[in-house]
């Protein structure tokens, strides 16, 4: 079913597609979830879920539902033979499993606690400044991306550092009010640390993502969030640390007075303006 809503997905009407994207993303939801309730979660009527089924030759919804059941029983039941099997989907699984126990972990009592107290450093702070090299570049980008929804007036988000950043030059005004974001795990690279370092004597704080309460980010660092980077093959996890920084933006949001989602909401308006969002064809 789903190679012939992707087959037939350019040719729908705009509101069909909209049904058919709901159901191609959230495959266990049809096979459990009320057609008036997809409807609901996809923004659409549950008549265009009607006519969708029929779109695709079946004579209603209640029969997509039975095939993405059935499916779903039976992906259940064959998974432990598959893996066992195949070393392709052994692989896939050990790796998804231990990304998920990594990130799940973020959540529990002493990790949480950590996540709150670094919120309540970034909801207060005056400028906010995020750091990471090599690798861990992109999350810190990331960070500064998310958090820029919420600056506001005098406040401002910036990316220190190679590539895409300022540079080290915009952290030479920085200092009591203000805080870092310095990300950075085993084998730890000497800029940050040093950037991280420099800050701290400035009187920025620093909130460390980093792989130990004994890193030597977090030994500079005012508020620690430790995450794992190990991986159950060649490569270090970048996942766990994406997480974090998505953890601690929502929990920042929730601490400030900044309506983030409107701000969300008007930057993908005018970005859409700028036609910047590929469109399907009508």
């Amino acid at each position: 079913m789903a190679e012939l809503l992707v087959e037939r997905f350019e040719n729908m009407p705009p509101q069909l597609r909209v049904a058919a994207r709901f159901v191609l993303d959230h495959p266990k939801d049809v096979a459990l979830m009320s057609m008036r309730e997809q409807a609901h979660q996809a923004g659409v009527s549950h008549s265009t879920m009607m006519r969708l089924a029929r779109w695709l030759g079946l004579e209603g919804y209640e029969d997509m539902r039975s095939l993405y059941a059935r499916a779903l029983r039976e992906t259940g039941a064959g998974e432990p033979a598959r893996r066992g099997g195949d070393p392709g989907y052994s692989t896939a699984g050990v790796v998804a499993d231990t990304l998920a126990a990594q990130v799940s972990s973020l959540g529990e009592y002493g990790n949480a606690s950590q996540f709150i107290a670094a919120a309540d450093l970034l909801a207060r702070s005056r400028n906010l400044f995020g750091l990471g090299s090599r690798s861990f570049y992109p999350v810190a980008s990331h960070f500064v991306h998310i958090m820029s929804f919420l600056a506001g007036g005098d406040r401002k988000v910036t990316l220190v550092g190679e590539m895409g950043g300022h540079g080290l030059d915009a952290l030479r005004g920085a200092g009591r009010g203000d805080v870092l974001l310095a990300v950075g795990m085993s084998p730890y690279e000497r800029t940050t640390i040093d950037v991280a370092r420099q800050s701290a004597r400035q009187g920025v704080g620093v909130v460390a993502i980093t792989d130990s309460s004994v890193s030597p980010l977090a030994r500079i660092a005012r508020e620690t969030i430790i995450v794992t980077a190990n991986s159950q093959s060649f490569f270090r996890s970048m996942a766990p640390a994406f997480a974090a920084v998505e953890i601690l933006a929502a929990l920042t949001a929730a601490q400030s007075d900044v309506n983030a989602a409107e701000r969300v909401r008007q930057s993908e308006e005018q970005l859409a303006a700028f036609g910047i969002y590929w469109k399907p064809p009508r």
